[in-house]
């Protein structure tokens, strides 16, 4: 059985896909003519010739689609002077039809199995079942791998390439390494750290930073110098005073102010004696000289290796290279800076006055720190070149840790994933296997069912049956017969001159109609005769007189009612038409409430505004009658004041307009009260309903119950009591025992809807 149909890109429906869902047993479609009514049924009959539309089955199973259009009259009767033999079965052989039948059931029971199990598999619609859960769960995984894909992009998107552009070409990735990627799991940062260096343009050879010797600084700090008191010549004259005073730099510093003032004193502006000069000169003599001039070359020595040495180091505090920590050396450097800058303030003291004993900071501790600094460096600097020595290798490395990285944080959520996919999985795996053997059960008693089939039928039946119908429906001028060639018809005039070429255009349709619906009930091979089916008709009226549309409204009704009753091969019926007579004739029920529609129905009507195709499905029949509508207003049994122009409307349009029978005849069937209540609606009919008059509402004597009961009355007196059943439906009430019976019955043939209303 079809659930839906969905038609897009295909004749007029252009616009967004249309769709019909939740098709019933019986579907109705009414639409104009050029609307796309066509189309469905084309599409219905070879699903495969239209890709843009679709056709879903119940349970995935699809049955045989036999449609009746004009592309069934063209292959069937327009084209050749013969037709196929319909197959039906014999009549004769009741043992073989009851092994038909039983075989058949069987053929049923399990292609019911099959599409129970589809259903479980794939669901109503083909996309929920079992399969539809784990395709779930597999979309499920997907967007949790994705998320994990979305945190880690940023930190790690080349090692990630290939896999960013689907979340489940992402999730098949990440499964892949989860069962071969064994590698030991790096902390997050290690990873980040190599990838900065690895990840993006291949990075160059990095030279080691030289080493800053600061030997020749340290060891100033052992100069003898520092620590030796240097002072003139003890033997001399003027030496125990200078001894005793403790001015030895100070006398020093005089010393070239008294040569430059005439041999007088420069202190207290004395003339000193002649051999004061000679005593100066012998205090401060070749080894006093010699020991002042060490003191400057330390200074000068130690000033130069200094600012050697910081220099060194404050050009890579300037500019840094990579891989070194910039900010530790500036911290050590400025330590050993503010080391330096003590110790040569401390040789200048000495300069100043070199009897002084200093002692210098010692350096080491400083030079070393920074030149920790810059092994540290060079130690990442190493590491560096190696991995640029080997890129591609620890290009891969990386990233095989970067996803063994993230299969260790999915793992909670894949255990997770594991467990119910394992149970999915294996009760997918399950069905198929039951599927797989259900397919082949059914072959089996499929080629059983065809033996029997094949053992009793015949296209005589089918012959026999068509030329009854043409003959009872006063088709008399051809008629059907067995051809030549085998299993084949042709139509023939009486004189047994071929009829096929001057068929008029009614009986061309009528005749392949009839063809039809015996197919209906055979095959067009001694298999498949009864085989579950779909059937589509396409305006199988066009072309026809009111007479014929009445046959063919029957014939459909008919198979519709024994289809319901499960009395037919058919599953499923759809009809397509324009006419409004037809579809009236087609889908009237008893059964069905007026606005309602029956379980195993559905109503829908084309439309094509603008030349673009739609269909809407219908909350009730959208075709009714005029006719009908006026007798709605009387099932409502509201009681209301002027219902008596109702049903004036109602007997005008059956007894008199429709069935020729004069209104004041209708009275005749009573007496008393009765009889006058009648007259007075025939009154109303002879005037109420053709002239405007003021009292037309006026209150009488008589309720409108009074008048709703004279009524059925009519019909029941007049023998159409089975008409006014009809018509009031579910609204029909037995009328109370104490009423008169009907005193005489007037045949009269049941009328046609005169007026029809589309309620859309």
């Amino acid at each position: 059985m079809i659930e839906s149909i969905t038609l897009a890109n295909v004749a007029s429906y252009v616009s967004a896909p249309e769709t019909l869902t939740n098709l019933s047993m019986f579907t109705y479609i009414f639409g104009a003519n050029g609307a796309g009514k066509s189309t469905i049924g084309r599409v219905v009959a070879e699903p495969g010739a239209y890709p843009n539309c679709s056709v879903t089955w119940k349970g995935g199973a699809a049955l045989e689609a036999l449609v009746y259009n004009q592309d069934f009259i063209t292959r069937n009767l327009s084209s050749s002077t013969e037709w196929k033999g319909v197959f039906t079965l014999g009549e004769q052989q009741v043992d073989i039809e009851k092994k038909i039948s039983a075989a058949a059931a069987e053929v049923e029971t399990v292609d019911k199995k099959l599409a129970s199990l589809r259903s479980s598999l794939d669901g109503a619609d083909g996309k929920g079942g079992k399969r539809g859960e784990l395709a779930s769960l597999e979309e499920e995984c997907a967007e949790a791998c994705w998320k994990l894909k979305v945190r880690f992009e940023g930190a790690f998107r080349d090692a990630l390439t290939g896999f960013r552009g689907s979340s489940q070409s992402f999730k098949r990735k990440l499964l892949d390494e989860r069962a071969s990627n064994r590698a030991s799991i790096v902390p997050l940062a290690d990873l980040t750290t190599r990838a900065s260096t690895l990840f993006g343009v291949p990075p160059s050879m990095k030279a080691l930073l030289p080493a800053i010797d600061g030997t020749r600084l340290v060891g100033h700090e052992a100069n003898p110098i520092l620590r030796k008191k240097v002072v003139g010549k003890d033997d001399v004259d003027i030496a125990a005073i200078i001894k005793k005073l403790g001015n030895s730099d100070w006398v020093r510093q005089g010393r070239a102010f008294f040569e430059r003032n005439d041999q007088v004193c420069p202190f207290c502006q004395q003339t000193t004696p002649d051999h004061f000069e000679a005593s100066l000169n012998e205090y401060f003599d070749a080894t006093y000289t010699s020991d002042v001039q060490a003191i400057e070359t330390l200074a000068a020595a130690y000033a130069a290796d200094a600012t050697r040495t910081l220099a060194q180091f404050e050009a890579l505090v300037v500019t840094p290279p990579d891989l070194l920590d910039a900010e530790k050396l500036k911290a050590a450097v400025d330590t050993l800076r503010a080391a330096i800058l003590v110790n040569r303030q401390r040789v200048e003291e000495k300069r100043r006055e070199s009897s002084q004993v200093v002692a210098l900071e010692p350096l080491g501790e400083a030079l070393d720190a920074c030149a920790a600094v810059l092994s540290a460096a060079n130690v990442n600097i190493a590491k560096h070149n190696t991995m640029v020595a080997d890129f591609t290798t620890e290009k891969s490395a990386l990233i095989r840790d970067v996803w063994r990285l993230l299969v260790a944080e999915a793992e909670p959520y894949l255990v997770t994933y594991d467990a119910r996919r394992k149970v999915l999985f294996a009760t997918v795996t399950g069905m198929e296997t039951s599927i797989q053997k259900a397919r082949g059960d059914l072959q089996a008693k499929q080629s059983v069912l065809a033996g029997f089939e094949k053992m009793t039928t015949s296209i005589q039946p089918t012959i026999d049956a068509i030329n009854a119908m043409l003959d009872g429906f006063g088709f008399r001028g051809f008629t059907i017969a067995k051809s030549t060639t085998a299993n084949s018809y042709r139509l023939l005039r009486a004189d047994g001159s071929n009829a096929s070429a001057t068929l008029s255009e009614g009986e061309r349709t009528f005749v392949s109609f009839l063809y039809f619906y015996h197919l209906l009930k055979g095959s067009l091979t001694t298999q498949g005769v009864t085989t579950n089916r779909v059937v589509v008709f396409d305006d199988p009226v066009s072309s026809l007189d009111a007479d014929v549309l009445f046959i063919v409204s029957t014939l459909i009704r008919e198979l519709i009612e024994d289809v319901r009753v499960g009395k037919h091969q058919a599953r499923q019926v759809f009809v397509l038409t324009h006419n409004v007579y037809f579809h009236k004739e087609v889908t009237f029920n008893m059964r069905r409430q007026p606005g309602t529609v029956l379980n195993e129905e559905s109503f829908w009507v084309v439309r094509k505004p603008e030349g673009i195709s739609s269909v809407e499905r219908q909350t009730s029949n959208p075709v009714r009658t005029s006719y009908d509508l006026l007798w709605e207003e009387v099932r409502r049994n509201d009681e209301r004041a002027g219902v008596q122009n109702t049903l004036r409307r109602i007997l005008e349009n059956y007894f008199k307009i429709l069935g020729g029978v004069p209104l004041h005849e209708l009275c005749s069937s009573f007496a008393g009260v009765d009889k006058l209540i009648c007259k007075s609606l025939i009154s109303w009919v002879n005037d109420g309903s053709h002239n405007a008059q003021d009292d037309l509402d006026a209150p009488t004597n008589h309720t409108p119950k009074t008048y709703l009961r004279v009524f059925r009355a009519i019909f029941e007196t007049r023998g159409h009591g089975a008409h006014y059943r009809m018509m009031m439906g579910n609204a029909y009430v037995e009328p109370p025992p104490t009423e008169p019976p009907a005193l005489k019955t007037v045949n009269m043939p049941t009328p046609v809807a005169s007026e029809v209303v589309v309620v859309a």
